[in-house]
């Protein structure tokens, strides 16, 4: 499969046409191989408009949701990036050719090192995994300047807030099990939130999240 070409078509088709216009998201979701976190039976299917299963009960995301919640978050370059759902890896590179740093925090050990092993493939040396509890955040690395959050929690996490800089962002899916919305929550003083969009998502679970 000629996956260079699968990724134009992704960009344009699935991106571009959708309203993703931040040149800097675009560019890294153009140069990272999508295809290399993907299993090997899906590899064909890794520019698909839609999520795909990566083990564990777990999804990659469908490359236009990774899109919206990076372009979310704003990143300029400089950034500490948290990401709680490392999940294959991928949303983590793209957040890396974007920040400066990325901490990221996956709750289940296979996925985690799997995800370390492509990452180091790649030589993308600015991120951390650490297994643990998502919903906790992680507090000997805070403050994030940006938190991303990859699994639906029912309610913001309390310790994501306390570990976020004074002016910073979080993007999180809010919600049901079955259903939830897209939010960005960004301190201007007082909290501004934004919903984005409805999503589906698999669950948060943690002593902040879902038990």
């Amino acid at each position: 499969m000629d996956f260079a070409r699968a990724r134009t078509e992704m960009i344009r088709e699935q991106l571009i046409l959708r309203g993703i216009n931040d040149e800097r998201v675009l560019e890294a979701m153009n140069r990272i191989p999508r295809e290399k976190f993907v299993p090997p039976d899906y590899r064909a299917y890794a520019y698909d408009d839609a999520p795909q299963h990566i083990g564990e009960a777990q999804t990659i995301s469908q490359p236009y949701i990774v899109a919206l919640m990076t372009q979310s978050l704003k990143l300029k370059g400089d950034e500490t990036v948290l990401e709680v759902g490392t999940g294959s890896g991928y949303q983590t590179a793209i957040l890396a050719a974007l920040a400066n740093q990325v901490y990221s925090i996956e709750r289940h050990q296979a996925l985690a090192d799997s995800a370390r092993e492509v990452l180091d493939e790649l030589e993308i040396t600015n991120v951390e995994v650490m297994v643990g509890d998502g919903s906790l955040g992680w507090s000997v690395r805070a403050p994030f300047d940006s938190i991303i959050v990859t699994a639906a929690a029912p309610a913001m996490p309390m310790p994501l807030i306390d570990q976020l800089t004074e002016s910073g962002r979080i993007v999180i899916p809010i919600g049901a099990h079955s259903d939830q919305m897209l939010e960005v929550w960004e301190r201007r003083g007082a909290w501004h939130i934004e919903k984005i969009c409805a999503v589906r998502f698999v669950p948060l679970i943690g002593e902040c999240g879902w038990k």
